[in-house]
């Protein structure tokens, strides 16, 4: 008789991230793949995919905070860049890397806990507003405090090093990234599953009860800010040392709205949906563009049209998902894995 399904006989075993040996061979074959990365595509693939595994961070932070606690933010793009410049000045300070990264982080966490104190008392739309009032004023303090920041000019950033190894190419950063990227990716994974994390989920589904059972709304709240906003700001450290040069202007509403984008279209609460969405947002303007680039020998002004519709492509995405899986991508990637772990027996 064949086995359909999981069985399991301990909690361990049902806790697992990976509990079946099939799962740990994609995995394994999965993080072979991305290592060759860098060997097997040309330096354009490999930018994009530095590019999408910094978003993936800022998406998973965003969707503990959002997805899982349920507190609205319309700030993370300014969390980022508060990551950004803190983590840019430790360095230019003589700051080792991986200390200033951490530091920028905290500094983040810090700035995130300040932002989060009013969502004791305001929720829901009300909380959005108060996080776009701190977006609005990191950006006035990104442009307007020169002597840290740079101001309109921007700052330069130097390429980081590690125990003086130097990652001062496209190729180089790619490993850096994606070891951070997984990294954040398995704390949040495990945060979701801890008490911490059921806490969040409490908060998020009905915060009374959550408190009548003994959850301290307003610690776990800043917990929720401080978490989601450090990994912001390891988001905004990578970003950069990638880029090499931040202004103002990176860090604006515009990233903060793509970033919320990005968990809705990939699937909120899900740390999975954080990295589809990321990888859906990312990719779709560059798809755009390669097909303007293949119709513009056919029809001359259609990379111009393109170029003007990308916003309204996006806008239409989101509001086909919204209305069409409001569950987000991840939802269509359970279907499909309950499909074949059930069959020959799924209806």
């Amino acid at each position: 008789m064949k086995q359909c399904g999981l069985f399991f006989t301990s909690y361990s075993g049902e806790k697992a991230l990976f509990p079946t040996r099939f799962q740990k061979v994609c995995l394994g074959l999965f993080l072979l793949a991305m290592v060759a990365v860098p060997q097997v595509f040309d330096l354009y693939v490999v930018s994009i995919m530095n590019l999408i595994m910094i978003a993936v961070i800022a998406a998973v932070s965003l969707n503990l905070l959002t997805g899982m606690c349920g507190q609205m933010s319309l700030g993370q793009g300014a969390f980022v860049g508060v990551g950004a410049y803190a983590t840019a000045w430790f360095a230019g300070h003589g700051v080792p890397f991986l200390a200033a990264i951490l530091l920028g982080g905290a500094v983040t966490a810090l700035a995130g806990m300040i932002f989060g104190i009013p969502s004791l008392r305001l929720k829901g739309i009300y909380l959005a507003i108060s996080t776009l009032a701190a977006q609005l004023i990191l950006e006035y303090v990104f442009l307007h405090w020169d002597p840290v920041t740079g101001g309109a000019s921007g700052m330069p950033v130097d390429s980081p090093s590690i125990f003086g190894f130097v990652f001062d190419t496209d190729e180089r950063m790619y490993y850096l990234i994606f070891g951070a990227a997984a990294l954040c990716v398995l704390a949040a994974t495990n945060v979701m599953r801890s008490r911490f994390g059921r806490a969040f989920v409490a908060i998020r589904d009905f915060h009374q009860s959550a408190e009548n059972v003994g959850v301290n709304l307003f610690t776990t709240k800043l917990g929720a800010f401080a978490l989601s906003a450090f990994m912001a700001g390891i988001a905004g450290g990578l970003w950069g040392a990638y880029t090499m040069y931040i202004t103002p202007e990176q860090f604006s509403i515009a990233l903060s709205i793509n970033y919320l984008a990005m968990i809705i279209i990939g699937g909120m609460g899900s740390v999975l949906g954080s990295i589809f969405g990321a990888v859906f947002i990312t990719l779709l303007p560059e798809l755009l563009n390669l097909a303007a680039g293949a119709a513009g020998s056919f029809f001359p002004d259609v990379t111009t049209m393109v170029a003007a519709l990308k916003e309204g492509v996006f806008g239409l995405a989101l509001v086909l998902f919204l209305i069409f899986e409001p569950e987000g991508l991840v939802r269509q990637w359970r279907l499909a894995k309950a499909y074949w772990k059930l069959y020959p027996f799924a209806y």
